[in-house]
């Protein structure tokens, strides 16, 4: 049977009542192709404009390989010049990318380029809003952002695959506990059935993204992302109205957060080691039971 994977809904335009019917409310992602053609970005944002925007900072650099179980948490693989490093991925396939970096900080010119989706929805939350870049063949892990919020992810200068999971999912997903992302031995792009049985079956949706098109990731969905070109993406977050949504928000970057980062720093590899153990553990059971329900 494999991971069963379903083609995003896709629209040119989309009205806010059609948007909020068939999305919002029910938590369903949809690729919007227009919206940000509407942008002075769609024109703008090659990867010379944002070099010369950003100018020389250095910054962080992560790769695929898994995490450190000793080593505190987001600690980059690397650092380099920004402008170093648009020219090493417009250039060659790598593995680096760039994230928990804001380039807009530097440059606030960027602001002006795009236009939160407000004719959509409400409660946008950045003010500078979050900047993604990779370099073809790089990947990010399968998780889903600690906050809660929901995306909307606008591509740029090259094309991205993405595998999105509803957070129903988690366990079969091998969630580790006390975090938002998966067990990281299994590749979700060519899974071991034999190995993680647990994701056999599982249900998801897929898409590509091209530049311009923006992905409305609603909160709690798991996503997977490989960049098949070097280029880049935004982010804008914005808050559901569920208070029980606001409060698992608030649960997973204060406590959850807390604990794991304390547990990491006194016990790393026996910690790491559990985590995984309990994972593996909650995914057998998840499908012994069936679960999730349909």
């Amino acid at each position: 049977m494999g991971i069963i994977l379903k083609p995003i809904d896709v629209v040119d335009d989309i009205t806010q009542e059609e948007f909020t019917e068939k999305y919002l409310k029910p938590r369903r992602p949809v690729v919007i192709k227009n919206m940000a053609r509407k942008w002075p970005a769609y024109q703008k944002w090659t990867m010379d404009y944002v070099k010369e925007a950003v100018g020389d900072v250095e910054v962080p650099l992560y790769d695929s390989k898994k995490a450190d179980p000793a080593a505190p948490i987001n600690t980059p693989t690397t650092k380099m010049m920004f402008a170093d490093y648009i020219d090493l991925i417009q250039k060659e396939p790598t593995d680096l990318r760039i994230f928990f970096f804001d380039p807009i900080k530097h440059a606030k010119k960027l602001l002006e380029d795009y236009i939160s989706p407000k004719e959509l929805m409400g409660g946008f939350l950045d003010k500078y809003p979050s900047m993604f870049f990779g370099g073809k063949g790089s990947v990010t892990f399968l998780h889903f952002d600690i906050d809660m919020a929901h995306i909307f992810h606008t591509h740029f200068n090259g094309r991205k695959h993405v595998k999105l999971f509803e957070y129903k999912w988690k366990e079969r997903l091998y969630q580790l506990p006390y975090a938002t992302y998966a067990l990281e031995d299994y590749d979700i792009d060519n899974p071991d059935f034999e190995k993680y049985p647990a994701l056999d079956g599982v249900e998801g949706i897929e898409c590509f993204l091209e530049h311009g098109d923006t992905l409305f990731m609603p909160t709690g969905w798991w996503h997977w992302m490989k960049y098949l070109d070097g280029s880049f993406s935004i982010s804008l977050r914005a808050w559901d109205k569920s208070w029980a949504v606001k409060a698992h928000s608030l649960w997973n970057l204060t406590v959850q957060r807390k604990f794991d980062d304390i547990m990491k720093s006194n016990f790393k590899k026996k910690y790491m080691d559990w985590k995984e153990k309990v994972a593996v553990k909650r995914a057998e059971i998840a499908l012994k039971r069936g679960l999730p329900r349909r």
